[in-house]
């Protein structure tokens, strides 16, 4: 891939929820990792770049696997929305810790905990320089917090959504199952939906695609890598 640096005004940055858990912990949320990501996204800030959050909330919950043991999915999914709003306040705290202004705005009123999400609001938020964590999803059921980052991202008009994932790229076939699959450096949202490529779902891909936002998938695990995405660093993997 080229070492051209990109230059990002303003970003999505999309967050696992499993990323904020330790590997073998009980506990749901670690401090120290929600710690560390806080003051990878502080210094990026600090770089001038406008940054908008979207968080999951798999350390929690999954709408889709309790649907599947029985319960209705509308329900699992509203479940997972609130999953992401302790997680989303989590963070505020890390960030607020770091002297950095954070703002919960969640897509389910919610008024003691949160901000209800309005386009307008989230945009003056962002241009103040405070960073807005975007919570409870899209306020629907039967929607993924990835293809709810790809809605903010149009609604805001972010330069580009990055993917913190714990793999670090977009590969032809899932790396831990098939040690020869090969990642891509770019990659096109055509290819990604046609080759079922899973890193994100069709909708968001979709989504993307027609307003013409890149989507950057890069290493969580990695120290620092935060901090680079969020400031244009060529890492993982660019679909365009």
């Amino acid at each position: 891939m080229s070492s051209t640096k990109r230059s990002f005004q303003r970003v999505v940055l999309k967050l696992s929820g499993e990323a904020l858990r330790e590997v073998g912990s009980k506990d749901n949320i670690s401090p120290e990792i929600v710690g560390r990501i806080a003051t990878e996204i502080v210094e990026a800030k600090r770089a001038g770049v406008e940054i908008a959050i979207v968080v999951g909330g798999g350390n929690f919950w999954r709408g889709a696997s309790a649907s599947a043991r029985g319960m209705d999915r509308p329900t699992a999914d509203y479940v997972g929305m609130l999953a992401t709003v302790m997680n989303a306040l989590a963070l505020q705290s890390a960030l607020e810790a770091e002297q950095v202004e954070a703002v919960v705005m969640s897509a389910i009123e919610m008024q003691n905990v949160a901000e209800t999400f309005i386009r307008r609001k989230a945009n003056r938020h962002l241009s103040d320089g405070r960073v807005v964590i975007f919570a409870a999803g899209t306020g629907s059921p039967f929607f993924s917090t990835d293809t709810t980052s790809a809605l903010r991202a149009n609604e805001i008009n972010a330069d580009a959504v990055l993917k913190a994932t714990m793999v670090d790229g977009v590969y032809d076939s899932d790396p831990k199952k098939n040690p020869d699959a090969v990642r891509y450096d770019t990659v096109s949202f055509h290819e990604c939906i046609s080759q079922q490529l899973q890193v994100m779902d069709s909708t968001a891909f979709s989504l993307c695609m027609e307003n013409d936002i890149p989507i950057i998938v890069f290493d969580l695990g990695v120290d620092g890598n935060i901090t680079k995405a969020l400031g244009g660093a060529t890492i993982g993997t660019v679909v365009s």
